[in-house]
């Protein structure tokens, strides 16, 4: 399964309204360590597919949401399940430490 591309009119339906465990990766283009952390992103939303919905939103483009939540600093990962934030992971990590997560 592909990444899912989010902004502000698609959050609700594809994030709060999933029936599955959802990720979302918030970052930036100018990023240097979200750039890093793309291709971990990328490989987990192929191969874990059956567990775990991935997605990406930009913060620059979606500034409000990312205020919702908090985002202070970039990379940020955040791990929905039925609408509400169950894990948070700011700045780099690891493939193995995002899998022990989900």
């Amino acid at each position: 399964m592909e990444v899912v591309k989010l902004n502000s009119s698609n959050f609700e339906e594809e994030v709060l309204k999933c029936e599955k465990k959802v990720l979302v990766d918030f970052y930036a283009d100018w990023c240097g360590p979200c750039k890093m952390m793309s291709p971990v992103i990328d490989e987990i939303a192929k191969t874990e597919s059956d567990k775990i919905k991935v997605c990406k939103l930009n913060v620059d483009e979606a500034s409000d949401i990312a205020g919702e939540y908090g985002v202070m600093s970039i990379p940020t990962l955040i791990f929905f399940e039925n609408g509400n934030v169950v894990d948070t992971v700011v700045g780099l990590t690891s493939k193995s430490d995002i899998l022990f997560r989900i």
